[in-house]
């Protein structure tokens, strides 16, 4: 007899959102989503890039370094190199990975003021920071040294965030402009010397790519539930199964910043 095809895609949905809200989102390794979701890749290569600057670096820091995979994928490391994370999970898995290649992990509340003193560093990285504190990176930074850093663009996955939260105020939609960062860049003292954005799309193959993303990055959906959002996860699930993959936005912005001599 064949199967009711209401219930096999309910008893799918079922299984793909239990096996998505099992799995842990420590860290900042997003290898789960392989084959359940895809997202372009900025034209930049921000971890080659960054790479490179520490490879030529004599003392360099890591801001919100996550479970610290972007720095440990460095070829070469300079001969005093610290990360910050404040979340107690990441601060565990970075201080594993990141203590055998001799860098050393603090944990810091990600405000200011940063621990470290003026001047401390020739190089201030980060990788999508929730909070960029142009100030405290002016002031670590030695004269003549770089603040070099991917960050999250506006209204990014936003079509992802309006399918959940409905349609988001032109306020919400401003915040992360790339503009605003030079701008406060310029205001604390750097010289921003290159600024680039970029669009890149993004697709979720299943439910479960969307649970996941949504509990691991916990600003998209902020309090972000399987039970307080089930009618919303149901009838994504159905659209995807019935017309294929949920496509979104990603944005992204590169920009470096120097620190007059």
């Amino acid at each position: 007899m064949p199967g009711n095809p209401d219930g096999d895609e309910h008893a799918r949905f079922e299984r793909l959102v239990a096996e998505a809200a099992a799995v842990p989102v420590d860290g900042w390794d997003f290898s789960w989503l392989d084959g359940r979701a895809t997202e372009e890749r900025p034209s930049w290569g921000y971890a080659r890039a960054m790479g490179d600057r520490l490879g030529r670096a004599r003392a360099a820091l890591d801001i919100q370094t996550g479970g610290g995979e972007v720095l440990a994928s460095a070829p070469k490391l300079p001969p005093l190199t610290v990360a910050t994370e404040s979340w107690p999970p990441n601060i565990a898995r970075a201080t594993a990975r990141l203590h055998p290649l001799g860098a050393v992990v603090v944990a810091d509340a990600d405000e200011p003021p940063l621990p470290f003193g003026d001047a401390a560093f020739d190089l201030v990285t980060s990788r999508h920071p929730v909070t960029t504190w142009w100030t405290e990176i002016a002031r670590v930074l030695q004269p003549g040294g770089t603040y070099f850093s991917q960050q999250v663009g506006p209204a990014s996955v936003f079509e992802l965030v309006e399918y959940f939260l409905g349609p988001q105020p032109s306020s919400a939609r401003g915040v992360r402009d790339p503009r605003r960062a030079r701008e406060e860049a310029e205001a604390a003292g750097l010289d921003v010397v290159d600024l680039r954005p970029e669009t890149l799309r993004t697709e979720f193959f299943d439910i479960g790519a969307v649970v996941y993303f949504l509990r691991k990055v916990i600003w998209m959906v902020p309090g972000f539930t399987v039970e307080q959002y089930r009618p919303q996860l149901a009838s994504l699930h159905h659209l995807i199964e019935t017309e294929g993959p949920f496509v979104a936005h990603t944005t992204r912005f590169l920009i470096e910043a120097r620190k007059p001599l």
